[in-house]
């Protein structure tokens, strides 16, 4: 049997030796606390019988030696001191990089699932502590353990390294993103050079009208430049404003200036008639505002004109309703301290905070008429020349296959169809002219000129005053001309305005 027993066990196979040595630490390291424990538990009821011991020698015999004494007392203060100040422990470590010494494994794995767990919501996907982590059991003081705040820093320091990488920066204006970039310290950067722009030195204070936030985002499809973020933050969004109507306007060239087509400012006036503006009439218009806009606050110090106090005297060389400047004054001057708000370089408030006079204007004099008018003198409004269609209006039109500049509205008439002055006057042009035809022309007492072309005949010579309404002329299709009308004229100081803007 014996024999049989030593066959069977020579039968075996010889495992290496490198591996039997590491199979025993790993046995030792997991026997290692309960081995601890034990020692603590021998420690503690040796402890107590030493001392009893060491009681009974001293109480029973006073002449016992003092060395035995001085040795029970110094291995029971080794046993309390070992299991008081000491703590079995691992040493744990990251690829060889030292993470921190624990009392049990389980603390480093809690902190790694913390640290996970957040690292996946942040970043957006599964993410994972990587690396070969180790544990050496080693015997460490209590005061030397590393706290679980401790173990969870270190592996967020790893998260950081990695989401640092990863880190991109959203732009979001009133909770609307617009964009995301890489490096948040060049966006930082073009947000202080937008405000920048619009700042002097005599600027107090100044923000952005909307809400921007960053915020950073890992996951990301389509990474802006700061080039391009740059021009989506001043992309032009609309908004709406007014324009107030004054001499020589057209909606044409209200759309024009405010960069809208004929219809969109149709559609933002449906109550006004596009062909009868008249001065003064306030219109919406569209108005371009960045998607990002900034408001400045200016404290600023200027001088500005105090107009001439007007005193009135009776005239009567001069018609009622007429004035003249007998003396003029000098206009005063005033040092004025105003706060100003700018919104995008614009002025939309003003504050004066005080106003000092610097000089004082000197009295301007007017004479007033009190003479009755003439029936020829001009009334300063004015009235159809015809009844009719308009048939064209003022500014760019096609005309003969081109696209031309027209001065003035033209109204359809009957052949022969009475043309009548617009208001009182004195007729300084009557006869053929150009592509006009047989043409009036009346200046009128404020210098304002009105025109009345292709007529079929003259009924006025120049130098002859009219009346408001009087027959001038007859209508016809003279000069150059599509059809028998009446090409009606206003001139303000030799330049041609819209005569819809003066017409009732």
């Amino acid at each position: 049997m014996e024999n049989a027993m030593k066959q069977s066990n020579t039968e075996q196979p010889r495992r290496p030796e490198g591996q039997a040595l590491r199979e025993r630490w790993e046995h030792l390291r997991r026997e290692a606390p309960i081995y601890w424990k034990a020692f603590q538990e021998w420690s503690r009821i040796h402890g107590r019988r030493a001392a009893h011991r060491v009681h009974n020698v001293v109480a029973g015999n006073r002449a016992a030696g003092p060395v035995s004494f001085l040795v029970c007392s110094a291995a029971l203060a080794v046993a309390l001191t070992l299991t008081t100040l000491y703590s079995p422990s691992y040493a744990v470590t990251l690829d060889g990089e030292t993470v921190g010494v624990v009392a049990d494994e389980g603390m480093v794995q809690q902190a790694i699932r913390s640290v996970e767990e957040t690292g996946s919501q942040l970043l957006g996907y599964d993410y994972r502590v990587e690396g070969d982590l180790e544990y050496e059991f080693a015997l460490s003081l209590r005061s030397d353990l590393t706290t679980p705040e401790e173990l969870q820093n270190y592996f967020y320091n790893q998260l950081d390294a990695v989401s640092g990488e990863l880190r991109k920066y959203q732009v979001l204006v009133d909770g609307q993103a617009v964009g995301v970039v890489k490096d948040e310290d060049s966006l930082n950067q073009l947000l202080d050079s937008m405000k920048d722009r619009y700042t002097t030195e005599n600027t107090v204070s100044v923000r952005f009208l909307d809400t921007v936030a960053t915020e950073p985002v890992y996951e990301v499809n389509d990474l802006m430049t700061i080039r391009e973020m740059e021009q989506a933050l001043q992309a032009n969004g609309n908004g709406s404003t007014t324009y107030t109507v004054v001499a020589g306007d057209t909606f044409n060239a209200i759309a024009y200036a405010n960069d809208m087509s004929v219809s969109d400012l149709k559609a933002l006036n449906p109550s006004v008639d596009i062909n009868r503006l008249m001065v003064g009439d306030v219109l919406n218009v569209k108005e371009l505002t960045p998607l990002l806009s900034v408001e400045t606050v200016d404290d600023v110090t200027y001088v500005e004109s105090i107009p001439c106090p007007v005193e009135e005297v009776k005239d009567s060389s001069l018609y009622k309703g007429s004035s003249k400047i007998v003396t003029q004054g000098v206009e005063g001057e005033a040092q004025v301290d105003a706060t100003i708000t700018y919104v995008n370089g614009q002025e939309t408030g003003r504050v004066i905070n005080s106003t000092t006079t610097l000089r004082e204007p000197t009295k301007t004099v007017k004479a007033v008429g009190t003479k009755e008018k003439p029936k020829t003198a001009s009334s300063g409004s004015y009235q159809w020349p015809i009844r009719g269609r308009i048939t064209s209006y003022f500014g760019g039109r096609y005309i003969f296959g081109s696209y031309s500049y027209h001065s003035g509205i033209d109204i359809s008439a009957s052949y022969g169809a009475a043309i009548r002055a617009a208001d009182g006057g004195t007729v300084t042009y009557a006869g053929y002219k150009g592509s006009y035809g047989k043409l009036v022309i009346i200046t009128h007492d404020n210098g304002t000129q009105t025109y009345y072309g292709h007529n079929s005949s003259l009924l006025v010579s120049a130098g002859q005053k009219v009346y408001k309404g009087q027959q001038i002329a007859k209508a016809g299709s003279t000069g150059r001309s599509t059809g028998v009308h009446c090409h009606f004229e206003v001139r303000v100081r030799g330049s041609s305005v819209n005569p819809l803007s003066y017409l009732p």
